[in-house]
């Protein structure tokens, strides 16, 4: 039993802050309001000063394998107590070793090396998991079980068997499906394909998320495709839990800057009929494998990971070019397989997306990079402080409901998210004048700072310095 006394308890339904006392008992929360004694062999936690939320829950990362090696501190001391796993079309299962296939393809070496992928359906990595990650289906890992030849789309009896193998996962307890439409594994798969696919996933009332086929100059035709996917795929009378997701939301490249309105005003036309969502990360940076498009619409890149020249992750593109004597094409090809940091965003755009109702919080990193993006460690911290504290876009209240009662619902996670009886007691406990993020390029695991407490299903958590 815990009791969190003193602080301002913002509850995650946008409702007025007010200052109150939580107890929890076992995995519960038991009382909110004054607990004047605490009950005998309670711990107290003193949340003078200090804010009281639900615990945050990460709408978009890639910690498949970092959520399976013990407390991910990374996120923990973001005040992130779940994360959503299985995004841009990667997750960890289904898969099976074949004689075709004996490694799983890139891009879903992103997740980790491929010792990691032990897992040949979703109960055991579920089972694996645990109740603090929410698992989606990724469309590229059901392509790299069964389509024969991932440069066209699946063959008629191969989507029968993708259909079985997402049904399987979604009974198995799987929150949804995600595709990656932009990545090698998937970019060959046809509308339809997909279509029938996000049909499966909307019929059994879960999410299907939506990594783009383009996010840069395509980006106008790619959101129309996703649109027409969930058009197609909606029952007559969908499910509550049916939702079309679209993954990290940006204006990416120099055309594009300045039009977030724009793209802001495509999605809400389209919310007017379908239940739409979408995350984004407050970095005018991305991060992603290296590849020649994102390279062309960026003003600097820089080098997280390369297998076969490792001693280069950290460089610009163009220090690492310069390294290997080559130009900067040749470099880019010479780096693969590996990742790099894309610099294609404007400030103002960022803002305007992480503001709009709409849109959750994911922290999109990549713990498997060598130098990963400081977004892995301080997302949340820098989307609080930026847009409350720094630049007042957000008041306090509404800033918490998008990083915990709004993922819960577009998710279907139950009585995550709130604070109220009866809810899972899943709690942080911030400074907010300090809550701030450490991590950036030079430095980019660095844990962020002003996190008081984290509970877990109602277990006290220890922290770095705690």
């Amino acid at each position: 039993m815990t009791l969190i006394r003193g602080g301002l308890v913002v509850d995650g339904t946008g409702a007025p802050a007010r200052r109150a006392d939580v107890l929890v008992d076992d995995e519960r929360i038991a009382a909110i309001g004054a607990v004047p004694k605490a009950p005998p062999g309670a711990a107290v936690i003193d949340a003078t000063g200090a804010v009281v939320a639900p615990g945050f829950i990460d709408a978009h990362t890639h910690d498949d394998v970092a959520a399976l090696d013990g407390v991910n501190l990374a996120k923990l001391t973001q005040g992130i107590t779940t994360v959503v796993v299985g995004n841009c079309g990667f997750s960890l299962a289904p898969w099976t070793p074949s004689l075709r296939r004996p490694t799983p393809p890139e891009p879903l070496g992103i997740l980790g090396g491929p010792e990691r992928f032990t897992y040949p359906d979703f109960a055991s990595y579920l089972a694996a998991l645990g109740p603090d990650g929410v698992a989606l289906c990724g469309h590229s890992s059901l392509r790299a079980l069964r389509v024969a030849d991932l440069g066209r789309p699946a063959s008629p009896d191969e989507l029968a068997a993708m259909v079985v193998d997402l049904e399987t996962a979604l009974d198995s307890g799987c929150a949804g499906l995600s595709a990656g439409l932009a990545y090698p594994a998937a970019i060959a798969a046809s509308t339809e394909e997909v279509t029938a696919l996000a049909r499966v996933a909307f019929r059994r009332g879960k999410a299907f998320a939506i990594h783009l086929r383009n996010e840069y100059d395509g980006v106008w035709d790619a959101l129309d495709e996703a649109f027409s996917i969930a058009r197609s795929a909606l029952p007559g009378s969908p499910e509550p839990g049916a939702r079309l997701v679209l993954s990290h939301q940006k204006c990416a490249g120099l055309r594009q800057r300045g039009r977030a309105g724009e793209l802001l005003e495509r999605i809400e036309r389209a919310a007017r009929e379908l239940p739409v969502s979408f995350d984004a990360y407050p970095y005018e940076a991305g991060s992603t494998m290296l590849e020649a498009e994102s390279v062309r619409a960026s003003s600097r890149v820089l080098v997280t990971w390369s297998e076969p020249h490792p001693e280069l992750a950290g460089l610009e593109l163009a220090e690492a070019a310069e390294r290997l004597g080559l130009d900067e094409r040749a470099a880019l090809e010479a780096l693969k397989p590996g990742g790099g940091a894309y610099f294609h965003m404007d400030e103002a755009d960022v803002d305007a997306i992480l503001a709009h109702p709409l849109c959750m919080v994911g922290s999109d990193g990549l713990p498997a990079d060598a130098v990963p993006h400081p977004r892995l460690y301080g997302a949340f911290p820098r989307y609080l402080s930026r847009m409350v504290r720094e630049k007042g876009l957000l008041g306090l209240e509404e800033a918490v409901r998008k990083v915990t009662s709004l993922p819960a619902a577009v998710f279907s996670l139950g009585s995550k998210g709130l604070l109220r009886v009866g809810a899972d007691a899943d709690v942080v406990v911030f400074d907010p004048e300090r809550f701030r993020d450490r991590a950036d390029w030079r430095e980019p695991r660095r844990y962020c700072e002003g996190i008081r407490a984290a509970l877990r299903r109602g277990t006290l958590e220890r922290l770095p310095g705690g």
